[in-house]
C-alpha cells in the first residue's frame, strides 16, 4: 500500500514537471518567433513606371532610410527592382513578376505603379512612395482608414497648380498665357492640370494643355506651345516628366519660356523654378511604413500620409539668361537659390 502511494506521488510529480516544461516552452515560442522572423532575409519589390536612375529617390533615399532602420541590403533585405521605362503597358507584367517572387512588400513609385501592383495582388502589402490621388484613383478607401493592402504617402496637396501659376506671375507680371505639360496617362497629372486651369480663370490667365505620353511627344508639345504664343510653362510632376526633366528644361531655355516645375530636380538641370512636395521627405517617411510592415504591422492600420514639406527653388542663372529680374521678396521666400 505504501509502495503504491509513493509510486502515485512520483507519477504526479513527473506529470507536474512535464506540464511546467510544456508551459515554459509555449511561453518561449512567441518570444523567439519574432527574433527568428527578423533574422529571415526579406524581399522588397520596387516598382516604377519611370526609368532606372542611379540618382532617383528609389535608388538612393529608400535604401539609405531603410538602412537607418536596420534593414541592410544583402544582409537582411534584398531589393527586386522593376522599372517600366515609361512604357505604362509593361507595369502589369512587372507587377506580376514581383507577386510571383512572393516579395514581402511592394514599394510603388508614383501612382501608376501601385495601381498595377494592387491589380496584381490583394495580399502582399503595398507602400506608395508618392501617389498622386490615392482615394480618387481607387488605391485606398480613405486616407485615415486605407483598408485593404495599400498604404503610404500621397503627393496630393490642395491648390498646387494655383500656387505655381501665382509664382510664375510674380516673375512675369504681364503673364497672359501658360502652357501646362502633363502626362495624359496619369490621373493625378490630369487633376493638377484642371486645378491650374481653374486658377487661371480666376487670375485671368489662359491655360493651354500640352498632353504627352512619351519622349517623342515632348518636342512637338513645345512646338505647339510656341505656335500658340505661350508666355510660360508649367510641368506637372510625374515619372515621365521626371525622367525627361533635362530635355524639358533645355527646350524651355531654347524657346525662352520661363518655367515652373513640380520637382526640385528640374531646377538643378536648368529649369527656372520649382514648387512642390519634397520627394526625399516622402520616400523617407514611406520607408518607415515599409519597416513597420516588415515587423508585423498591417497596411490597413497605417493611415495614408500627405506632404508636409514643400520646397521652392529658384535658378537665378536661368533667370538672367532669360532676361528676368526675380523680385527680392520671392528670392527671400525660396528654400534654395541657385546662383
Amino acid at each position: 500500500m505504501i509502495k503504491i502511494e509513493s509510486q502515485a506521488r512520483a507519477g504526479t510529480a513527473m506529470l507536474r514537471r512535464d506540464f511546467v516544461t510544456l508551459i515554459g516552452g509555449a511561453v518561449a515560442w512567441p518570444l523567439s518567433a519574432p527574433a527568428q522572423q527578423a533574422d529571415r532575409m526579406r524581399r522588397l519589390g520596387v516598382l516604377s513606371a519611370g526609368s532606372v536612375e542611379l540618382t532617383s529617390p528609389s535608388m538612393t533615399v529608400l535604401p539609405d532610410a531603410l538602412r537607418g532602420l536596420g534593414w541592410i541590403e544583402g544582409k537582411n533585405v534584398t531589393f527586386e527592382r522593376r522599372y517600366a521605362d515609361n512604357r505604362v503597358e509593361r507595369l502589369p507584367e512587372l507587377a506580376a513578376e514581383l507577386v510571383q517572387l512572393n516579395v514581402d512588400v511592394i514599394f510603388g513609385v508614383g501612382s501608376l505603379a501601385p495601381l498595377a501592383a494592387k491589380q496584381a495582388t490583394t495580399t502582399i502589402p503595398i507602400v506608395m512612395g508618392a501617389a498622386g490621388d490615392p482615394v480618387g484613383s481607387g488605391l485606398v478607401a480613405g486616407l485615415a482608414r486605407p483598408g485593404g493592402n495599400v498604404t503610404g504617402m500621397s503627393l496630393m496637396a490642395t491648390d498646387l497648380g494655383g500656387k505655381r501659376l501665382e509664382l510664375l506671375k510674380e516673375v512675369l507680371p504681364r503673364l497672359a498665357r501658360v502652357a501646362v505639360l502633363w502626362n495624359v496617362a496619369n490621373q493625378y497629372a490630369g487633376l493638377v492640370f484642371k486645378e491650374t486651369q481653374a486658377a487661371g480663370q480666376s487670375l485671368g490667365i489662359q491655360v493651354q494643355s500640352l498632353e504627352v505620353q512619351g519622349s517623342d511627344d515632348i518636342r512637338s508639345a513645345f512646338e505647339v506651345a510656341m505656335r500658340e504664343r505661350a508666355d510660360g510653362l508649367i510641368t506637372v510632376e510625374d515619372p515621365l516628366t521626371f525622367t525627361y526633366r533635362k530635355l524639358i528644361s533645355d527646350l524651355a531655355a531654347e524657346h525662352r519660356l520661363p518655367s515652373v516645375h513640380g520637382f526640385k530636380e528640374f531646377v538643378s538641370v536648368g529649369g527656372l523654378m520649382s514648387y512642390g512636395a519634397n520627394l526625399e521627405d516622402l520616400f523617407r517617411r514611406a520607408a518607415g511604413y515599409v519597416d513597420k510592415i516588415l515587423r508585423g504591422a498591417k497596411p490597413a492600420d497605417l493611415p495614408v500620409q500627405q506632404p508636409t514639406k514643400f520646397d521652392l527653388l529658384i535658378n537665378v542663372q536661368t533667370a538672367k539668361a532669360l532676361g528676368l529680374d526675380v523680385p527680392p521678396t520671392l528670392l527671400a521666400r525660396a528654400d534654395e537659390v541657385i546662383e
